[in-house]
């Protein structure tokens, strides 16, 4: 493990400054001030105070915007990438869920290590990871991506999944890789004990996360609104992602997902959900009064041929949005930042060009997933007393030099450099180097985990 290259104090001058603030503050040319890890001064020209023993950063050419928060991942699917290239969500699973039956903690550390350092390296600062598969005998799972968030030096919230219904019983995934209620119900509970930390700078946290109406009971779902009620955390689930899901739900409870999930208390405003893909008028009427927030991920939809969410319409009703990378095995890249551009053309091809602007779909990536995930208190904007969480993107390159608008550079164009990344003010990236794990390494690991789970499956690596 590398150590964090600590930069407390840091001054950033000369950059042009987007604050994603409510009043969409922005300046040509400002300075952001970051002093015990929070923000303590941002504003136009330069710092009108430089705190002693200050590291200065020249930001000329430069936009600074906050850290990208990523609302909806699934780190293990790392060691899966490139499989079922053109199948729908359910003959996807189908095909992937007994390559995910054999993982094991050490898959997963690499696995969450290659996921987190695509991450960084596009700009993301906080990110959750939505972990679901929990084979017998594999060792603790939740651990290793937790000390994986800790080498790389990412917020994280550790959203523990579950999946108790398999397909002797009605549900998409087979029988081995199921848990029983009670026992996920247990883990869950022992994961909040152990890894949630609710302070106003935490580095981890744990959200209470069932995978999916296919794949848990009503039981499962009511128990863990209960717990995570109880021990006050957030609420995860994927929902109305794809017409077979709405079909599923349909047969099965006579009903939509999202009518069935508020049935079960599962809409309010300590959920978000994963997609939204099918929500009519009513569900989004739903989720704003209840205040439930949504992960889009535009780019595994696309990948898995769901559909294009209706991100203006879900902003147009009031409901917080965020954006997510979403499982590497449906999004090969992994990557945060590029998740602006696909967002903001595919609602363009659905709604015209007006659908979303490029202002709107940056705070869909800071502030909006901060509010996912409870957290725009604290993250999402560059304002002082938030954390110090900045990213700061080179925009004078050949990609970038000379456009007229910097947010344009960052959103419409191939994604920028990244001058620098910092995390509680610690740096992450610098000059485009992740400083804080060795990616020939990372690299390495990843591939000797990817033949390992081909080799126990019996797949040509």
């Amino acid at each position: 493990m590398v150590s964090f290259r600590s930069v407390n104090p840091v001054v950033i001058e000369g950059c042009a400054v987007a604050t994603v603030d409510a009043a969409g503050t922005e300046y040509p040319e400002g300075h952001v001030v970051i002093t015990g890890g929070r923000i303590s001064a941002v504003g136009p020209g330069p710092a009108p105070a430089v705190p002693a023993g200050s590291r200065r950063v020249r930001g000329e050419g430069c936009l600074a915007t906050p850290g990208l928060v990523n609302a909806h991942h699934h780190f293990y699917q790392w060691v899966t990438r490139g499989l079922a290239p053109d199948a729908v969500l359910f003959d996807w699973l189908t095909e992937l869920y007994p390559l995910w039956s054999a993982i094991d903690a050490d898959m997963v550390h690499a696995a969450s290590m290659g996921s987190l350092v695509a991450l960084a390296g596009s700009g993301c600062t906080t990110t959750m990871d939505h972990h679901y598969v929990f084979p017998a005998g594999s060792g603790d799972l939740l651990e290793a991506e937790v000390e994986a968030a800790r080498q790389v030096g990412l917020r994280f919230h550790a959203s523990r999944g579950s999946m108790d219904l398999g397909r002797s019983a009605g549900g998409l995934p087979p029988d081995e890789v199921v848990e029983g209620t009670e026992e996920a119900l247990a883990a869950t509970e022992d994961a909040i004990a152990r890894y949630h930390d609710p302070g106003p700078d935490s580095m981890l946290r744990v959200t209470v996360a069932p995978c999916s109406p296919f794949s848990v009971t009503p039981e499962l779902m009511t128990g863990a609104a209960q717990l995570a009620r109880s021990s006050g955390v957030r609420l995860h689930t994927h929902l109305a992602e794809t017409a077979e899901e709405d079909g599923y739900c349909a047969e099965r409870f006579g009903c939509s997902p999202a009518e069935y999930a508020d049935s079960l208390g599962w809409l309010g405003d300590d959920v978000w959900i994963a997609h939204g893909v099918h929500l009519d008028a009513r569900a989004r009427s739903r989720l704003a009064a209840t205040g439930t927030g949504v992960a889009h991920c535009p780019s595994s939809n696309g990948r898995l041929g769901a559909g294009i969410a209706p991100v203006p319409e879900l902003l147009d009703a009031g409901v917080a949005v965020g954006l997510g990378v979403d499982g590497t095995a449906s999004n090969e890249s992994g990557r945060l930042g590029p998740e602006m551009r696909t967002a903001l053309l595919t609602a363009r091809a659905r709604g015209g060009p007006t659908a979303l602007s490029t202002r709107q779909v940056l705070a869909m990536a800071t502030v909006g997933g901060a509010r996912c995930l409870g957290r725009d208190g604290e993250l999402g904007s560059l304002e002082v007393g938030k954390l110090g969480d900045v990213a700061l993107w080179r925009v004078d390159t050949v990609a970038h030099a000379g456009i007229a608008d910097p947010v344009a550079a960052l959103v419409l164009g191939s994604l920028p450099p990244l001058e620098l990344l910092l995390v509680g003010g610690n740096v992450v990236v610098e000059t485009s180097e992740l400083v804080t794990a060795d990616e020939g390494t990372v690299a390495g690991e990843v591939a000797v985990a990817c033949r390992r789970l081909a080799a126990r499956r019996g797949v040509p690596a």
